[in-house]
């Protein structure tokens, strides 16, 4: 039952007849993971706090450096050399006192997302490395947990869901393999700020579509800054995907960061 302060205080979502009250209780009640707190981490946290998501677990292992803050929206100066998990939980409170917000500053490794997934909603991949993303990716399968991942370098941006819930749906594997080549890394190849918080900001959308029990899987949506343009590619699964074309549901395997 949502309070007084919280019907005003949502109000804007909750006129629309997409979200309405039953939408804001779900969104209440989620316990959401998000991995990674930086340039698609900070936008994800944001809004998903905003929107009045019940509790947040936050994991990254960094601290922030001001090359960050040109792109990572949630950080200020005074939080160079923080862990960014932590400084992102801070501002997260400071939204929203109504929520749970808790930080992990430590790697997603296979063996503590097992552990932690049990009780999570729904999963949100904001990290910047393929052996992430894999470990991820089996996790969420093997767990049955929705995904939605994220990525952005230079001025190009992709985002994807998968709805491990459904066992027809293709996943992270089916479309990169095993990702054991190399990163390619902002450092090197640069990353313009509103390129990543486009990709961030509509992960935060996708997020809270599937919360609210409408259906986003099943497309890749590939943003070119440059033009403004958007391409979409149908997904499908890969018969021979190591991940989820295995009869059963797989054991994570302990992918490292």
């Amino acid at each position: 039952m949502l309070s007084d302060d919280q019907l005003m205080r949502y109000s804007r979502q909750l006129l629309l007849p997409q979200f309405d009250v039953a939408g804001q209780e779900a969104v209440a009640a989620a316990r959401v993971l998000i991995i990674g707190a930086g340039g698609l981490g900070c936008p994800v946290a944001l809004y998903l706090a905003g929107a009045g998501v019940g509790e947040l677990l936050v994991v990254d292992p960094d601290e922030v450096d001001s090359s960050n803050l040109h792109r990572q929206v949630a950080y200020r100066e005074r939080d160079v050399g923080q862990p960014k998990a932590e400084a992102l939980a801070a501002t997260l409170r400071a939204l929203n006192n109504d929520i749970v917000v808790t930080p992990y500053v430590r790697a997603a490794d296979g063996d503590w997302l097992a552990a932690t997934l049990p009780g999570v909603a729904l999963v949100l991949d904001c990290c910047d490395n393929f052996a992430t993303r894999s470990a991820v990716n089996a996790a969420c399968h093997a767990a049955a947990v929705p995904l939605v991942s994220g990525a952005a370098i230079r001025l190009e941006g992709q985002l994807v869901a998968f709805d491990f819930r459904d066992p027809a749906t293709p996943c992270y594997a089916c479309l990169y393999g095993d990702g054991d080549g190399p990163d390619t890394l902002c450092s090197e190849s640069g990353i313009l700020g509103p390129v990543v918080g486009t990709v961030g900001t509509l992960q935060a959308l996708m997020a809270l579509r599937l919360l609210t029990g409408h259906k986003v899987d099943g497309v890749l949506h590939l943003f070119d800054g440059a033009t403004l343009q958007w391409r979409q590619m149908a997904l499908r699964k890969d018969p021979a995907c190591p991940v989820c074309h295995r009869p059963t549901r797989l054991t994570p395997d302990g992918g490292k960061h």
